[in-house]
């Protein structure tokens, strides 16, 4: 008789506690493939809400020097200048892409008869891309004519737009900005942030920074932004960083005080750290209930173990090898796991799947995120329910094992 054949005999005999112990593994599994489906929902919405600033990005902002430095005193403030952006692309190698920042706030903001105060900011176009700032259809971005003839051209954040020109086309149109004609090349996708340094991008307006710096007549910068060419030598790179505007400004390249950086690639690192101890902990929470049911099932392993003592003792007299004995039970007791696994996955999938498709608004999950199922949650659910089932199974079968024949003979 196969071991299918001899779980459904058991199943028969033993219907409704093992039906109630496959139910608890239903239980048990749903349990986990939820909690671990509401951890990367976390996870994922985090991230994109981290993104939203930018991706593998590095912000650096003047500081002052906290060490002496070739008889230079400590409280020296480091201002970063626009040349500073094209010097640190010229001899930092591992930079990709960086921008200046020139920001002005109070900034007037006209078209027909409305007006609103705004954030203006004027940067490379290589901004646009750090920044994850991309435009609507029919729009674009600053270009590289844009910042080289300091041409006045403005793209307006989502939030602006609406504000200024409602459910009207905005790209085209021209708008006042402070008093000074601004030819609109585009308006923001909307995204979703939850970072930020100057203020939300959807509150915003860039110009060229050659136009900015003309403008308002800006002699530094609020901060420098790039990306590494390779984001697992992130780290050296700010290294050279602190090198080349030390030797250029004159402070110890150790002190780190004369930089301030914001380094989200190290952040997203610790994020990353503390996410899986996140579904670490859910995990646990839902696989205690799946425990809970491998103990039942054991418990159900060793009843059918004393039902059929005589049948074990005939089968070891007529010469059944102990692993064949132990090999039978640990593959009832699988058998019993994964019927309820399956279920179970279903049934939390459907129940996911469900959840995904409720109209609710996207704001709700712009913290937290939609539950999501992903190939790592069924493995690990996978992996869960083989070692519950094997447990439950070992320990009976190898005491179905050790079963003397000629007692077994007596028992009844």
């Amino acid at each position: 008789m196969t071991n299918i054949q001899q779980f459904f005999r058991e199943l028969k005999k033993e219907r409704t506690r093992i039906l109630l112990t496959i139910l608890a593994i239903v239980w048990g599994t749903a349990s986990v493939v939820i909690m671990l489906a509401i951890g990367d929902g976390v996870t994922r919405g985090m991230q994109r809400g981290m993104h939203g600033m930018g991706k593998g990005i590095v912000v650096v902002r003047s500081g002052e020097t906290s060490k002496p430095f070739k008889g230079l005193g400590i409280g020296r403030r480091i201002h970063l200048r626009e040349e500073d952006a094209r010097m640190l692309q010229k001899q930092v190698p591992g930079i990709g892409l960086i921008s200046p920042e020139y920001v002005r706030w109070g900034v007037y903001l006209t078209w027909g008869d409305h007006s609103l105060s705004t954030r203006a900011t004027g940067v490379y176009p290589a901004y646009g891309q750090l920044r994850n700032i991309y435009p609507q259809k029919g729009g674009r971005f600053l270009n590289a004519l844009d910042l080289e003839f300091r041409r006045r051209v403005i793209f307006l954040g989502d939030v602006v737009k609406e504000r200024l020109f409602g459910d009207k086309e905005a790209v085209g149109e021209t708008v006042y900005f402070n008093r000074v004609p601004f030819t609109v090349i585009g308006v923001m996708k909307k995204k979703i942030q939850t970072s930020c340094y100057s203020g939300m991008d959807q509150d915003a307006t860039f110009i060229p920074a050659s136009t900015s710096r003309v403008m308002f007549g800006h002699r530094y910068l609020n901060d420098v932004v790039y990306s590494p060419k390779d984001i697992s030598k992130a780290k050296q790179v700010k290294e050279q960083v602190y090198e080349v505007m030390g030797k250029k400004y004159q402070f110890d390249p150790k002190d780190k005080d004369t930089l301030r950086m914001w380094d989200t690639i190290e952040q997203e690192q610790i994020f990353g750290k503390v996410s899986t101890g996140i579904r670490i902990f859910l995990g646990i929470i839902g696989g205690l209930t799946l425990i809970v049911a491998g103990v039942g099932l054991a418990n159900i392993m060793y009843a059918v173990i004393r039902n059929r003592t005589r049948e074990i003792g005939i089968k070891i007299a007529v010469g059944a090898k102990k692993r064949n004995i132990i090999t039978e039970y640990i593959l009832q007791s699988l058998l019993t796991v994964f019927a309820g696994g399956l279920i179970g996955l279903g049934f939390s999938w459907s129940l996911v799947k469900l959840f995904n498709i409720i109209p609710l608004k996207e704001e709700i999950f712009q913290y937290l995120g939609r539950p999501v199922m992903s190939v790592s949650t069924a493995l690990i659910t996978a992996g869960v329910l083989g070692l519950v089932g094997f447990l439950a199974g070992i320990f009976p079968a190898r005491r179905a094992a050790s079963v003397n024949p000629v007692d077994a003979l007596r028992y009844e």
